[in-house]
């Protein structure tokens, strides 16, 4: 491992909390992304952990010119409250492995540091395919033109009543999902989003959406009407739910605890599409580690809805979508690119 980090605090706390792993070796820390670069060639570490506000030269930056001379899975240490609001969301389109929050404010580093580990370890177990992968699903996929855009799709025979959607995802998921999004029209049922990130950055994920798409895209809060044309965000830290009153669906946050080591779940927010919308419900697995939502998309289609997991060739992490597949939870495996389609065939079938 490799800390860069302006703090000195926040080097010399990770440093210390890191080497008493068994399994992790921190071989130096870095102040800036100038001697980062020197400690990188020296060292060759497996993976960095990066601060996105730094003087001399900001993470991004660095993250960029890191990522197309010298790939490495890297782990942003942020807060929030960076310059650019979207700093941590950019972070994860240029290719980095994950975020977490930084120690400090309002975590603790007995707040994070478990984030902090599991996240490091899911890395250095994907080390090696990583950042192929990452390259080519961007380039193969998300940088080709759609064969269609929501401008001038055929939105007449959309039916928003008794219709939902429902998407999980994890590592890779935001580019993945960045790319359904903004290849949606305005007029779809609602869609229901989990994916793993920490909290306050599913805000930021959910305003970088919201920017990108034609659809309202917001962080899901408690107790709200779940409406047609907008697509709702599972907030860091609580698990996302549907309860029914009357005819009309609405949001639950539960503050319970972790599933597959995930606060939202996957697993969660499908077992209640299973339960509450059933056969009238579409649900999709997206690339990511573990096994989160596997079950839970599996109990979905035995109560009747639609399923789809994602294949292994457009996955940047072939973990979540092979669980689901090798159950037998997904009715159709589909790749990336095929999958804003479905979505609007599910929303316009009869």
């Amino acid at each position: 491992m490799l800390i860069v980090d302006d703090s000195a605090i926040v080097r010399e706390v990770l440093s210390e909390k890191l080497s008493m792993e068994d399994d992790i070796i921190v071989v130096g820390t870095a102040p800036d992304p100038y001697v980062a670069r020197d400690k990188i060639l020296k060292f060759k570490p497996d993976i960095i952990t990066l601060d996105i506000e730094m003087p001399r030269m900001d993470g991004l930056t660095f993250l960029g010119i890191l990522m197309k001379y010298f790939p490495i899975p890297v782990i942003i240490v942020s807060s929030v409250t960076t310059q650019d609001k979207y700093a941590a969301i950019k972070a994860l389109e240029l290719g980095a492995f994950d975020i977490v929050n930084k120690p400090g404010g309002s975590f603790t580093i007995a707040d994070v540091i478990g984030d902090i580990l599991y996240k490091i370890r899911q890395a250095y177990l994907q080390c090696d395919n990583y950042i192929a992968k990452r390259k080519a699903v961007d380039e193969q996929i998300i940088r080709k033109q759609v064969p269609f855009s929501p401008k001038t799709a055929i939105l007449t025979g959309i039916t928003t009543t008794d219709r939902y959607i429902a998407i999980g995802a994890s590592t890779g998921g935001t580019i993945a999902l960045e790319y359904i999004i903004k290849n949606l029209p305005a007029n779809l049922p609602p869609v229901l989003i989990v994916q793993h990130m920490p909290p306050l950055f599913t805000k930021q994920f959910a305003n970088r959406l919201d920017d990108l798409s034609e659809l309202n895209v917001k962080e899901a809060e408690e107790d709200e009407i779940i409406n047609p044309g907008y697509v709702y965000i599972a907030p860091g830290g609580y698990h996302l739910t549907l309860i029914r009153k009357g005819i009309t669906l609405y949001t639950r946050l539960l503050d319970t605890p972790r599933e597959n080591y995930q606060k939202p779940s996957v697993d969660v927010l499908f077992r209640s599409m299973a339960e509450i919308t059933g056969k009238n419900s579409l649900g999709i697995l997206l690339t990511g580690m573990g096994r989160d939502g596997a079950q839970g998309l599996l109990q979905m289609k035995n109560s009747g809805a639609q399923t789809v997991s994602q294949d292994e060739a457009s996955s940047v992490v072939y973990g979540m979508p092979r669980a689901a597949a090798e159950i037998g939870a997904a009715k159709e495996i589909l790749s990336l690119d095929r999958i804003p389609a479905r979505i609007i065939a599910y929303a316009t079938a009869s």
